[in-house]
């Protein structure tokens, strides 16, 4: 059996975590069509249920998280969907990532533009 590989301060995406995430990562597939995010906007917790995600994937939700997404099972590629729903950025997950405010971290992007 190959040794589970670690990168530390990553949650990496391996059989494992798409075991975990499957029906996290199946509910943000679904998002494609637009009458899905429709009725996900319309009932948060009903469309959660349909999908019958997990007490750590709905904390995760709740929070707006992506780290906690993906530590819960969330793959990248298929979270992009869900955090378009959710009014995230592109900057605001790399503020996320980096844990610096957004405003930091666009500034950083500024920042290193300039060099």
């Amino acid at each position: 059996m190959a040794q589970k590989r670690e990168i530390a301060g990553t949650t990496v995406f391996d059989g494992e975590q798409a075991a975990k995430g499957y029906q996290l990562n199946k509910m943000c597939y679904s998002f494609n069509r637009a009458e899905n995010r429709k009725e996900f906007l319309a009932d948060q917790g009903a469309y959660l249920d349909k999908y019958k995600l997990t007490a750590e994937q709905r904390a995760a939700l709740a929070t707006g998280s992506v780290l906690k997404m993906i530590e819960a099972g969330g793959n990248a590629y298929y979270l992009a969907k869900l955090a378009g729903i959710l009014g995230l950025g592109v900057q605001d997950i790399g503020a996320q990532q980096t844990g610096m405010s957004v405003e930091a971290f666009k500034q950083k992007l500024l920042d290193a533009g300039r060099q």
